[in-house]
């Protein structure tokens, strides 16, 4: 994929150059190893600055909700398909957008490659022949990059972005992966176990709200934990208080979540938020056959009704 830098780089001075745009979101390399952070380019001078590799894992629809000025911006599978919601859901619109289609074969899991260094300071990393390539001071290491993607790289059968108005590379084959057995593991523990299970993946939560900022599907102008009007979850760590956010910010993704994995990214403490999310897109994907944001044709699952739709579920 790093091919893909000169790529970006080409199609966003001729955009700029062009006056096809006004701007070009993608990724320029961050301050440490492994933490590309999202730029935006605003004139050719800048273009340089872009850089794409395994951790450009940062969702990049984040970034386009309701502006009103000409985008070009990098998308890759994911990427794309929350693009598609913010098309349905009026957060952008489609003649706004140039998208610069990305196909991916997954990003780079940061905290397990620093487990791996067991507290070693990677000074340089690169991708080089599926390999993960770092050094530091009085060490190289070299990982198999396959063994070292996000969990939700690992079992994505969407690589390929599915809009697009330009391609930077030639589609990837797509993976034939069981995308639900852990959570089917969990669907069959006895009812205590499954609650003690969720109970103990939230309980390290000190509700910072990483995982929502994070969420290209998080933008309503007032999230429900900041009303106080009514004030419908407290503000404290209390485990009910806890358990209610993430509860209730699951069911908002339902049918809208594209397993980007930017939550779980995001979160300093390492809990696997896509455990809920993951279950409500199974569950979805079951009842009414829809897998998010992969046509701009029809409307969402749970934004429609039909006299067919399934009711054996409701109790």
């Amino acid at each position: 994929m790093r091919a893909y830098t000169e790529k970006i780089r080409e199609a966003a001075k001729r955009l700029l150059s062009e006056n096809k745009v006004d701007v070009v979101i993608g990724f320029r390399a961050g301050t440490i190893p492994f933490m590309n952070e999202p730029f935006i380019a605003k004139n050719v001078k800048q273009v340089d600055q872009l850089v794409w590799d395994g951790n450009c894992g940062i969702n990049l629809a984040n970034y386009i909700t309701k502006r009103t000025d000409r985008i070009a911006v990098v998308a890759k599978g994911c990427d794309s398909r929350n693009i598609v919601v913010h098309i349905m859901e009026n957060q952008i619109k489609r003649d706004q957008l140039h998208i610069l289609g990305a196909p991916c074969k997954g990003m780079i899991d940061r905290r397990r490659i620093l487990a791996e260094l067991k507290g070693k300071e990677p000074l340089q990393v690169e991708e080089l022949d599926g390999k993960v390539q770092i050094k530091g001071r009085d060490f190289e290491l070299s990982l198999d990059r396959k063994e070292y993607l996000q969990e939700n790289c690992a079992i994505c059968i969407h690589r390929n972005p599915v809009i697009y108005d330009e391609l930077l590379g030639d589609l990837v084959e797509e993976q034939d992966v069981d995308r639900y057995e852990d959570i089917r593991k969990v669907e069959a523990l006895p009812p205590e176990e499954r609650w003690q299970y969720f109970e103990d993946l939230i309980s390290s939560c000190i509700r910072c709200y990483a995982c929502r900022n994070a969420c290209p599907a998080c933008y309503c102008p007032t999230c429900f934990v900041d009303e106080s009007r009514p004030q419908w979850v407290g503000k404290t760590i209390d485990a009910t208080d806890t358990r209610t956010f993430h509860f209730l910010r699951a069911y908002h993704l339902a049918g809208r979540c594209t397993d980007c994995g930017a939550c779980e990214r995001a979160c300093p403490m390492g809990i696997k938020v896509r455990q809920f999310t993951k279950k409500l897109e199974k569950d979805v994907k079951e009842l009414y056959g829809y897998e998010t944001g992969l046509t701009l044709e029809g409307r969402p699952a749970l934004d429609t009704y039909k006299p067919g739709d399934p009711e054996s579920f409701i109790k």
